[in-house]
């Protein structure tokens, strides 16, 4: 289930519904998908073939196209990133800069764990939202971000996007998250 951390507090929002409330008010779109849908053998697998990420999408067909149709995406993929994953490290330095994009970034954790830092109002500052498997979120397009994965490097998640090729990270320079970094 996810959690959040308020970083100038270290305030910590725990239990579905109060991360949902949170989230809500921040304007970013949390819901939560059953991960034991998926194949025990899939919950812990992180280097997919082509096959097994079917597999996922198939699996999560009707809430990807429930939200999909609600929400207006036009595709979607897997993503499954983990040590064995070439170049991690640069990869992940590409997501670990604060960024904004033209459409929303939406994530549903099927496996592993991850975070996103997100810029919320001026009174609450930036947040982390850490996800583990059953986590949807959408954080609205603009709304500055950046994503990376936690300490034990391993996640998969269903992508969807609006444009059929995907999103393009805009840089946002902001120093007040130099300050906010913990």
């Amino acid at each position: 289930m996810a959690e959040i951390r308020i970083r100038n507090t270290e305030e910590r929002i725990q239990g579905e519904e109060a991360v949902r409330a949170f989230l809500e008010q921040q304007e970013v779109l949390y819901e939560h998908w059953n991960p034991s849908k998926l194949s025990e053998e899939l919950q812990q697998k992180f280097v997919l073939s082509d096959e097994e990420k079917q597999q996922i999408l198939a699996t999560y067909d009707e809430e990807i196209k429930d939200l999909a149709q609600r929400r207006g995406y036009q595709t979607w993929d897997i993503i499954a990133l983990s040590d064995a994953t070439p170049n991690l490290d640069e990869l992940l330095k590409k997501f670990e800069n604060v960024h904004t994009h033209t459409e929303d970034e939406v994530r549903a954790i099927t496996a592993g764990r991850g975070i996103f830092i997100i810029k919320g109002t001026d009174d609450v500052g930036y947040f982390d939202v850490e996800l583990e498997a059953g986590d949807v979120i959408s954080v609205p397009e603009y709304k500055p971000h950046f994503f990376t994965l936690m300490d034990n490097r391993q996640i998969v998640a269903v992508r969807l996007f609006i444009e059929t090729e995907g999103w393009i990270a805009h840089p946002f320079a902001d120093d007040k998250f130099a300050a906010n970094q913990a």
